[in-house]
């Protein structure tokens, strides 16, 4: 079984591991990734801003961070990748939903966002109550959309003026999404 928790100082040791296998996982599947450093993987779990998953045996098994843009009107869930050995297994989905509680916790009223090609991650995200937006409604964070310069993609990306590429854009809306509840919790009460 799994420990899937708020990532700490006992886990900077699988930095470098995780940076590997977002590379190799990406190549694999032949999309693009923004590549991290196992600096900036470190950061992020020093910052209180990455959720691990580990087995029992403290084997690495999954990991994803969060990244805040725009003085956090925009939050981005990023880098989610599992262990090969641990797929379809519903980790993924573990971690998303644990790094998403995070990410509404820390920043309660921030549009949560997440760049994805992988069909898995957007029902995982669908689930959470994303749904697919255009770019123009991401954040323009330069400091973002440079964070796609090492994706196989960038080229597409900087051709259609950062408007779109071959990533799905989702989004999060807290503000919307708590409209829309309490629209229904009042049709069910009436």
């Amino acid at each position: 079984m799994f420990s899937i928790l708020i990532a700490n100082s006992n886990h900077i040791s699988f930095a470098q591991t995780i940076c590997d296998e977002m590379e190799a996982s990406a190549k694999v599947r032949g999309t693009g990734i923004a590549k991290r450093s196992p600096e900036y993987i470190v950061q992020k779990i020093q910052e209180g801003k990455a959720v691990i998953a580990v087995t029992e045996d403290n084997e690495w098994a999954g990991f994803c961070y969060i990244e805040t843009w725009q003085n956090e009107e925009y939050v981005a869930n990023s880098g989610l990748i599992v262990n090969p050995k641990f797929r379809k297994s519903g980790l993924a989905r573990m971690i998303k939903s644990k790094i998403f509680e995070l990410s509404r916790t820390k920043y309660p009223h921030s549009k949560i966002f997440g760049l994805t090609t992988g069909l898995a991650v957007m029902k995982i995200n669908s689930e959470l109550g994303y749904v697919p937006v255009t770019y123009s409604e991401l954040t323009n964070d330069e400091k973002f959309w440079k964070g796609c310069q090492s994706c196989v993609n960038f080229e597409i990306l900087q051709s259609k003026n950062y408007k779109n590429c071959l990533c799905t854009a989702m989004l999060y809306n807290s503000k919307e999404n708590e409209s829309k509840n309490a629209k229904k919790e009042n049709t069910i009460s009436l």
